[in-house]
C-alpha cells in the first residue's frame, strides 16, 4: 500500500492538485471573501458538491483521512488471517473473523446473551441485583457507573480508581428533560420496546416503559455537562466507606465484591459526581425492583446489540443511527469489524501501521514544530501584559516540563494475556472487556507508566493529558491537510502547528490552567492574574453563546460547555503564528502560488477544518460535545487574532470584523 504519509490524501475533488503552496488555489471561492467567511471562502465549493456519505453523519478532513487508516487497517487485518497461529497477529486477524462469520451470528440469534438475560429477570432483591451488575460489568456492562483508572490529581505519582456516573442511554440527561429533545424520547421508547420484542421478553411495552421512567430519574441525578467537566468540582477523593454511605441504606459493597477488583483496588476512589451515588442510592428501592429488573434486561440487550444477528443490529442503528444523528445507512460489515478490533487490540495493529506508514522524516519535522510552538508560547508568556510575574514564572515552569509524544508508544502494549477464538465472537467481546478492566485496574498501587498512550497510533487525532502533562500526536495525524513534509511551512505551521498550539493551549485553558508542571491539581495562580484570565475567559464564553449554525439556526453554541476546546484553538492559532514567524529566522515569507505566508497559514487552517454534517448530528454535538462546530473553529477564532487583519486586511465594513476592544487576547 501507498504510504498515505509520505502524499497528500485524496483531495476533494478528483484531479485538483495541492500545489506547493500547500493550498487547493482552484477551490477558493471568489464569491465568497476570506474578509466575510474564511471557513466558506476555503470550503464552500467542496461544501456544495459534496455529498456526505450514506454512513457518516459528518464528513470532512478528519473523517476522510479516518477513512483511509480504517482501509490501511484492514489490510493489515486481513494479512493477519493468515498469520502463524499464536502470534498477536493471528489473534486480531481472528477477532475479526469472528466477526465477520455472519452465517454463525444469525444461527445464533440471541442465543448469546440469553443467560445474562435470565439472570436479570430472576433478581429478586436489591442486594440481587447489586451482585448481577457488578458481575456483568467487569465483562463489559455498562452498569451504574462508568469507571476508569488514572493518576490522581492531588498526587499525581500513584494510580487511582474514577468513578463516574453512568445508567442512561441517551446522549447526556438534558435528552431526558429538554422540550426539544421530546421526539427523541418518545423514538427511544419505542426503540427499548423493538429491542424486547426481538429478544421474545414479554410485556415488551410495559417493560421498556419501565426502563424509560427509571433512565429519567437516573438523569435527574446527574450532573450536567458543563459541572462535570470541571476539575476542581469532580476531584472529590473519598475512602470507600465513606464513599458507599452516600447511597443511603444500600450495600454497595455487595456490588463492589462482584466486580471481583483486585484487593485494595477501591480503598481510596474519585467520586466524580457524588450527589450522583445518593441520588442512585435514592432509586435502589424494593419498590422499583421491577424497573431495576427492566432496566438491567435492557442493558444487557443494548451492550450486545452490535455483536447479535441482524434483526438486533438494524434496530440498534435505527435508533442511535438514523434518529440521533441522521446517517441513513448503517457502516459496512467489514468496517464495523475493524472498530472491534482497534478497540480490543488496537496498539496491535498500531505497531503493523507505524512500520508500514510512518516515515521518519515525519517524526524529525514535528519535533522542530513542537520545538519552535514551545518556544513562542514561552516568548508569548514572558510578554503578556495581564499576567503578574510570580505566576508567569510557574506558568513557564509548566511549558517547561512539557512532554510530547509524536507517532507511537516507546513501548507496546501486552496482550499475550487475551484469548481469542475465532468462532466465538461474543466470547471474543466479553473477554476483551474483562481483559481491560483487569489491565486497567492492575495499575492500582504500581508506578505510574508514563510511556503510556492514551490513542492507538492510526488514529485521527490528537490530546493533552493534564495529569501526566504531555500532548500527544498519534502518526495517522501527520498527513495532508494537517501536515505535509513537502510543502511550505506556512501551511504547517496554520494547519498541524495549531493542532499541536491548541493542545499546549489545553495545558493553560479554564480546566488545564488548574495542573501544574507536575501534573498535580494545584492553585498556582494569583488572585489577581486568575481574575484576569477569568475576565478574559468570559468574553469568549459570550462570543459563542451568540452564535447558532446557519443549517440548524435555532440551536446555539454552549459557549461554558465549549470554553476549553476555545481557548485551546484560539491560544493554538495565535501561538502557531508566531511559531511560524520565529521558523523563518527574521526572512521574510514568501510568495507561493501568488499568496503571501500569512495567506497560506490563515487559508490552511480553515482548510483543516473543511467539514459538513447532517442536522440531527450538529444538534446532537451541539449538546454534548465540547468543541464548537467547525465553522466557527474557523471563523470565530480569526476575529479575535490580528495578523488575520492584517493578512486579507480586514476592514469595519467587513463581516469577519471584530472591534479592536473586543477581541480576546489570552496567551
Amino acid at each position: 500500500m501507498t504510504d498515505a504519509a509520505q502524499k497528500p490524501a485524496e483531495t476533494p475533488d478528483e484531479g485538483a492538485s495541492v500545489l506547493a503552496s500547500g493550498i487547493l488555489t482552484d477551490e477558493l471561492d471568489a464569491g465568497i471573501r476570506p474578509q466575510d467567511d474564511l471557513f466558506r471562502h476555503v470550503n464552500g465549493k467542496w461544501t456544495t458538491r459534496t455529498d456526505i456519505p450514506s454512513d457518516k453523519a459528518r464528513w470532512g478532513s478528519f473523517m476522510i483521512l479516518a477513512e483511509e487508516s480504517e482501509k490501511a487497517v484492514r489490510e493489515i487485518i486481513d494479512e493477519a488471517q493468515h498469520a502463524e497461529e499464536g502470534t498477536e497477529a493471528r489473534k486480531f486477524g481472528d477477532l475479526f473473523a469472528s466477526f465477520m462469520d455472519t452465517e454463525r451470528i444469525e444461527k445464533l440469534g440471541v442465543a448469546p446473551v440469553e443467560s445474562r438475560l435470565a439472570l436479570a429477570g430472576n433478581i429478586r432483591s436489591i442486594p440481587g441485583l447489586l451482585q448481577a451488575v457488578g458481575r456483568l460489568e467487569k465483562s463489559g456492562l455498562s452498569g451504574f457507573y462508568q469507571l476508569f483508572v488514572d493518576n490522581d490529581p492531588g498526587d499525581p505519582e500513584r494510580y487511582l480508581v474514577f468513578v463516574e456516573q453512568g445508567g442512561i442511554s441517551l446522549p447526556d440527561e438534558s435528552y431526558y428533560r429538554e422540550p426539544k429533545f421530546a421526539s427523541v424520547r418518545a423514538a427511544f421508547l419505542a426503540h427499548v420496546q423493538r429491542m424486547f420484542e426481538l429478544a421474545g421478553v414479554p410485556e415488551a411495552p410495559r417493560r421498556a416503559q419501565n426502563v424509560f421512567d427509571l433512565e429519567t430519574d437516573i438523569a435527574k441525578a446527574h450532573w450536567d455537562n458543563v459541572a462535570s467537566r470541571d476539575s476542581e468540582k469532580t476531584y472529590n477523593l473519598y475512602n470507600w466507606k465513606d464513599a458507599a454511605s452516600l447511597a443511603s441504606g444500600v450495600d454497595l459493597s455487595v456490588w463492589l465484591k462482584a466486580l471481583g477488583a483486585p484487593d485494595g483496588a477501591f480503598d481510596e476512589v474519585v467520586l466524580r459526581q457524588p450527589s450522583f451515588t445518593a441520588g442512585l442510592g435514592s432509586l435502589l428501592r424494593e419498590q422499583r425492583l421491577s424497573q431495576w429488573r427492566d432496566w438491567l434486561r435492557w442493558r444487557v440487550l443494548h451492550d450486545a446489540a452490535p455483536y447479535l444477528s441482524g434483526d438486533f443490529v438494524a434496530a440498534n442503528f435505527d435508533f442511535y443511527g438514523r434518529t440521533l444523528t441522521g446517517t441513513p445507512k448503517i457502516r459496512e460489515r467489514w468496517k464495523r469489524g475493524v472498530s472491534l478490533v482497534e478497540g480490543a487490540m488496537g496498539e496491535a495493529v498500531g505497531r503493523v501501521y507505524v512500520e508500514r506508514h510512518f516515515p521518519p522524516e515525519s517524526k524529525r519535522r514535528m519535533d522542530i514544530l513542537v520545538g519552535n510552538l514551545v518556544e513562542a508560547y514561552r516568548r508569548s508568556i514572558r510578554t503578556l501584559d495581564w499576567m503578574g510575574e510570580k505566576t508567569r514564572n510557574r506558568a513557564l515552569d509548566k511549558l517547561s516540563k512539557f512532554t510530547p509524544k509524536i507517532g507511537y508508544p516507546a513501548k507496546w502494549r501486552d496482550y499475550s494475556g487475551l484469548l481469542i477464538d475465532p468462532t466465538d465472537l461474543m466470547g471474543n467481546v466479553r473477554r476483551a472487556a474483562e481483559f481491560e478492566f483487569r489491565r486497567e485496574l492492575d495499575k492500582i498501587g504500581k508506578p505510574i507508566d508514563r510511556d503510556e498512550w492514551f490513542m492507538t497510533p492510526q488514529t485521527i487525532n490528537a490530546y493533552y493529558n493534564p495529569g501526566f502533562n504531555e500532548i500527544v500526536f498519534p502518526a495517522a495525524m501527520l498527513q495532508y491537510p494537517f501536515f505535509d513534509p513537502n510543502r511550505d511551512d506556512a501551511a504547517n505551521y496554520g494547519a498541524i502547528g495549531a493542532v499541536i498550539g491548541h493542545e499546549i493551549g489545553h495545558g493553560f485553558d479554564d480546566q488545564g490552567s488548574k495542573f501544574d508542571g507536575n501534573g498535580k491539581l494545584a492553585d498556582w495562580w494569583t488572585t489577581d492574574d486568575r481574575r484576569a484570565f477569568e475576565k478574559r475567559t468570559r468574553a469568549l464564553i459570550a462570543q459563542y453563546n451568540a452564535l447558532a449554525p446557519a443549517q440548524v439556526p435555532q440551536y446555539h453554541v454552549n459557549g461554558a460547555l465549549t470554553i476549553g476546546e476555545n481557548i485551546g484553538d484560539l491560544g493554538g492559532l495565535g501561538i502557531a503564528w508566531k511559531a511560524y514567524l520565529l521558523s523563518l529566522n527574521g526572512a521574510e515569507p514568501p510568495v507561493i502560488d501568488g499568496l503571501t505566508g500569512a495567506e497560506r497559514f490563515f487559508l490552511s487552517w480553515a482548510q483543516a477544518w473543511q467539514q459538513k454534517g447532517r442536522d440531527e448530528e450538529i444538534i446532537r454535538l451541539l449538546a454534548i460535545d465540547p468543541h464548537s462546530p467547525n465553522e466557527f473553529r474557523c471563523n470565530q477564532i480569526v476575529r479575535n487574532i490580528d495578523a488575520f487583519y492584517d493578512a486579507f486586511d480586514v476592514q469595519p465594513t467587513d463581516a469577519l470584523w471584530l472591534a479592536p476592544e473586543d477581541r480576546v487576547r489570552i496567551w
